[in-house]
């Protein structure tokens, strides 16, 4: 059984927000007689010494958790949630206001550009300051001082101070040292973010080495595909408190539907089109277990729900339904109607929904608009541009950890890639 490495009871951090008061120009008998007034009011409050220019705001409250040796931890969570509070907490950067925390290993922590760099120090003798800070020999520093400089590809500058470099050399730096560097437990945050696509590839792939080879990892991002590959673990954080914790699946999907909004209602829209004989009133996306969504992974599968009413003297049948996603910038992304699929409704009933099931839905991390229409007979019944706007995150499309920006195209193609010897080749093409 795997040794607990980290141990986690009743975590509180509190700090005073202060309220500053509008600035006006003050002579020295205003200041007196502020100062006088202050005084007063603390004795008038008695005995409690309340302040209405600061406040109390616990960034992490009664947080409890374990973690295994050689465990892959994804912490997640909004802005705010208290992640990066955390990871400071467990680096020993900042002190907790209450609780207790156990550690056993060294921890290597790259926190944010630079975290433990001198500016003035080259980048050579910020490696073996950082290695002596994480408590290493300078001969165990030497050791993988080449393996060091080769990954953070800085060679031609090792010599010039940090100060000068840029902060994707600074942080390409910083995190070579951090995980070359042989540290029991490294933590991570969202740092990684500074780098490039390819040099993302590279560091996730590093801590994916470092946790093969029996050592923890405890890793902050927002890049939930990121997080599926590399973790098997996930804390979700919301406000300071954990919200889930389990598997870095369960933890995503919790992540996810927690970003919920209610059904968005279309029935007072005016500038819808159609003859108005049936109309949809509200629209709403939703994944396979029926959890209300308006943020979306690349590769999940979700359900668009139109939500209608028809006239109740009207029969309606061989109604077509369809959705057309665009872009923030109106560029045509699919559309998908039940012709396509060969789906017949029938006699449509006075009240219901209309339902579009994507599957692995392929398109990458950007925000969406969705315009609907009912048609029946090449005739408008109703439509609406922009009923619905939605955000899709990185997900694991393609189970490699590897998603392509928006600059390289809106859809993800299920695609499948073979080699074939050069015999196969067309009778014209071969030499």
């Amino acid at each position: 059984m795997a040794e607990t490495v980290i141990r986690v009871e009743n975590l509180g951090k509190k700090y005073v927000i202060g309220h500053q008061q509008q600035e006006r120009y003050t002579s020295l008998r205003d200041v007196l007689a502020d100062k006088a007034r202050s005084l007063g009011q603390v004795f008038s409050r008695n005995g409690k010494g309340d302040d209405p220019t600061h406040e109390e705001f616990w960034a992490l409250k009664d947080v409890s958790f374990e973690i295994k040796q050689g465990d892959r931890v994804g912490i997640i969570g909004r802005n705010g949630a208290g992640k990066s509070t955390l990871l400071k907490i467990l680096s020993r950067i900042t002190e907790p206001t209450e609780g207790r925390i156990s550690i056993k290993g060294r921890v290597a922590s790259l926190l944010e550009v630079g975290t433990g760099f001198h500016p003035e120090l080259t980048g050579r003798e910020n490696i073996y300051l950082n290695g002596a800070i994480l408590g290493m020999t300078k001969a165990e520093i030497k050791k993988k001082f080449d393996e060091i400089v080769a990954f953070a590809e800085v060679e031609k500058f090792l010599d010039t101070p940090v100060k000068r470099y840029s902060s994707g050399m600074y942080v390409r730096l910083a995190f070579a040292v951090a995980a070359h560097l042989e540290p029991e437990i490294l933590i991570v945050d969202e740092v990684l973010a500074v780098g490039d696509a390819q040099f993302q590839k590279k560091c996730l792939g590093k801590m994916e080495d470092v946790s093969q080879e029996g050592r923890t990892v405890l890793f902050v991002s927002h890049n939930m595909a990121a997080v599926e590959k590399l973790c098997q673990k996930g804390i979700f954080l919301t406000k300071g408190n954990i919200q889930h914790a389990g598997t870095q699946t369960s933890a995503i999907n919790t992540y996810l539907t927690s970003l919920t909004s209610s059904i968005v209602s279309l029935a007072d829209r005016d500038d819808r089109i159609g003859s108005g004989e049936i109309k949809v009133v509200a629209i709403e996306i939703k994944d396979t277990e029926g959890n209300v969504l308006d943020l979306v992974q690349s590769g999940q599968t979700i359900e668009f729900h139109l939500h209608y009413e028809r006239k109740s003297s009207i029969k309606l049948a061989n109604v077509v339904a369809s959705i057309a996603v665009k872009t923030q910038l109106e560029a045509p992304v699919f559309l998908q109607h039940n012709r396509m699929t060969q789906d017949e409704f029938g006699v449509i009933p006075e009240k219901g929904t209309f339902i579009c099931r994507i599957n692995k839905l392929p398109i990458v991390p950007s925000s969406y608009q969705v315009n609907y229409s009912l048609m029946k007979d090449g005739i408008c019944l109703d439509g609406l541009n922009n009923s619905l706007e939605f955000s899709v995150v990185e997900g694991d499309f393609y189970q490699s950890g590897e998603v392509p920006p928006i600059s390289h195209g809106i859809c993800l193609v299920d695609a499948e890639w073979r080699l074939e010897s050069n015999n196969a080749l067309p009778f014209a093409l071969q030499t």
